[in-house]
């Protein structure tokens, strides 16, 4: 379902057309095209999110989108979750959207964190920003409230989206910091795929998921409650190891079956290949090649590895 693609993958934007709420919540492909061509062309820096994934697929439509709740994952990491009525808009577990603000001519890029199901059902996403004086990151930080209005366009080659008649696989997620928002939608997708396996006997047969997740300490590691929740309910087919790399405080006795102090290894992602298993690796660009190459030097198909880079 997934090429091998090293395709940036959050916290990204593009100096582009500024544009007026009003005319931002009625834009036409064409004009959209538009704005993206001109938002490519002003361009100057090459960290900018519409230059750097100029050539990755993206869906056409753009769609409106209200803010209607907010909360803080960590310090830094301002969680949001957007109302998307556009029935034509979806995604599949582990894309982003291209994020227009009314007014703010930078375009932000963020992955999507939630599941495919949480749209299907409520017609909301969640997005999780860390703070940086990027402009789309500042508006969120600083600006968005309640009822604030949007555009969002999804995009993205790094994904899991299984079709019920595909071979069962198993999963191996390797997260960095905020590279465990696009891992973490495709955690929630393969929760859903367990749950409708349950509840119908139907559908795709999904494998074990093992989720490897590293920051600096307990504070940094997003979703911690989330992730320790599908991991009781799944306790046969749902796994993490978390990794803390700069630890100063004790650790909580609820947190600490899961925690080593000290990055992933080598060693313990080698113990997971086998010929089911899916690799998704999201995190710092030094991490994603090391840990691409690594998993490549032990002939693990290039298809079964993906992986996503964030700046």
């Amino acid at each position: 379902a997934c090429a091998a693609v090293g395709v940036p993958g959050l916290f990204r934007g593009s100096v582009g057309a500024i544009c007026t709420q009003a005319a931002l919540l009625r834009l036409t492909p064409s004009a959209l095209r538009h704005l993206t061509l001109s938002s490519i062309m002003k361009s100057k820096r090459k960290t900018d999110h519409l230059e750097r994934t100029a050539d990755v697929v993206r869906r056409e439509v753009v769609s409106a989108a209200k803010v209607c709740g907010t909360a803080y994952e960590s310090p830094s990491v301002k969680r949001l979750r957007l109302l998307v009525a556009d029935k034509d808009f979806s995604f599949k577990a582990g894309q982003w959207v291209d994020f227009f603000i009314p007014g703010v001519s930078v375009v932000g890029g963020f992955s999507i964190c939630s599941s495919p199901r949480l749209l299907e059902q409520e017609r909301m996403i969640d997005l999780a920003v860390k703070y940086t004086n990027h402009p789309p990151a500042l508006w969120i930080h600083n600006q968005c409230t309640l009822d604030s209005e949007v555009a969002v366009r999804v995009g993205g080659e790094f994904f899991f989206d299984p079709q019920p008649a595909d071979t069962s696989r198993n999963l191996v997620l390797i997260a960095g910091g905020v590279g465990i928002n696009p891992l973490l939608s495709i955690l929630r997708h393969s929760a859903d795929l367990h749950r409708a396996q349950a509840d119908k006997g139907s559908g795709y047969a999904m494998g074990t998921v093992k989720l490897f997740y590293s920051a600096k300490n307990t504070s940094e590691l997003l979703f911690k409650k989330n992730i320790l929740d599908l991991v009781n309910e799944f306790p046969e087919k749902i796994a993490c190891s978390l990794h803390v790399t700069k630890q100063t405080t004790q650790i909580s006795a609820e947190l600490k079956p899961y925690i080593t102090e000290g990055r992933i290894t080598e060693k313990e992602i080698r113990d997971h290949i086998s010929k089911e298993t899916l690799f998704y690796i999201c995190g710092p660009p030094p991490m994603t090649d090391f840990f691409s190459k690594q998993l490549e030097n032990s002939h693990v198909p290039k298809e079964h590895i993906c992986f996503e880079k964030w700046w």
